[in-house]
């Protein structure tokens, strides 16, 4: 073989691994992609054990693992506010004791699987914000059917919004105790 044709067999075989190279790079791509995906849309069941406040409670699942759920999407008054204990009532009318799925969006940086939760196929997240207990947590979420039940309870004067005194817990959370 002569050197042009070495040359040539050479080159070819440089672009079949470069092309090689790229697909492999597409492919995890889409692996990655698709984890991630699957990770986003993950599903867990359990029965409630406990309320800790408006938002946030702890199922037991099948397989006896405890996992601390916050409700995404929404944010309830603190315990030392005014309505925080009537959210957290309503939290475990609605849920303690029963079966309840989880659909998980994240894991938040304090540890907690933030989802949406469901009891019979009653929205639990929404109907909080519906009853007035909850208030939609904007930072967190676009969903349009929370603000719209925001805004129904608000008008209706409905739980927390029966007092026109109210401070948003988020606000509260860094220290800011007097109403707008």
């Amino acid at each position: 073989m002569d050197l042009p044709d070495f040359k040539q067999k050479t080159g070819s075989l440089q672009i079949v691994q470069r092309n090689n190279m790229k697909q492999w790079k597409y492919i995890s791509a889409l692996f990655l992609i698709l984890t991630v995906c699957t990770a986003q849309t993950e599903t867990l069941t359990g029965r409630v054990i406990h309320i800790s406040d408006g938002d946030t409670l702890k199922i037991l699942t099948s397989s006896n693992q405890k996992i601390k759920i916050r409700l995404a999407g929404i944010d309830t008054p603190e315990k030392q506010q005014p309505f925080g204990r009537d959210a957290k009532q309503a939290l475990s009318a609605l849920t303690l004791q029963k079966q309840v799925t989880v659909d998980v969006q994240t894991i938040d940086r304090y540890g907690r699987t933030v989802g949406h939760v469901s009891v019979k196929g009653l929205d639990i997240n929404g109907e909080l914000v519906r009853q007035g207990m909850a208030w939609v947590y904007r930072r967190y979420t676009d969903d349009e059917k929370l603000y719209a039940l925001e805004a129904k309870a608000k008008k209706e004067k409905l739980g927390l919004w029966s007092s026109d005194n109210y401070i948003e817990p988020w606000l509260w959370r860094r220290g800011e105790r007097t109403s707008r």
